[in-house]
């Protein structure tokens, strides 16, 4: 968009959804603090723009997405920590599903942490 000659704010973040310091001319009347969100949380930090009809429209960065909004055909993970983080829950509840059929399905295991994972973070549901 920058390179298109679009005007775009400086980022900014909120404190505590109260937001401090003008945003004109992108979003009148809207405060903000200057920067990312200092903890890069997802969904804290934005930017925003106005279009050539006067409408303004806010950019809003997200590093990790919130459970059920994520494609189905799109597992992603942000950090080494939030895989293993993924895994140990699959290693959980892949131990009561060996519990439920009374069986260890053991050779099979990467399958089934690979199907609860993706359900897991596609919000469909878990495999039982």
């Amino acid at each position: 968009m920058l390179g298109r000659g679009v005007e775009i704010s400086e980022v900014f973040h909120d404190a505590g959804d109260v937001h401090a310091g003008t945003d004109e001319p992108y979003l009148f009347g809207r405060l903000r603090l200057s920067g990312p969100d200092p903890e890069h949380r997802s969904y804290r930090s934005y930017a925003s723009f106005s279009d050539p009809d006067g409408n303004g429209w806010l950019f809003q960065e997200v590093t990790v997405r919130l459970p059920g909004r994520v494609d189905a055909g799109d597992t992603t993970f942000t950090s080494s920590t939030e895989l293993a983080s993924a895994l140990r829950r699959a290693e959980a509840a892949h131990g009561e599903h060996e519990k439920r059929t009374g069986q260890r399905d053991a050779a099979d295991w990467p399958n089934w942490f690979a199907e609860y994972i993706v359900r897991e973070q596609a919000g469909k549901p878990l495999p039982s």
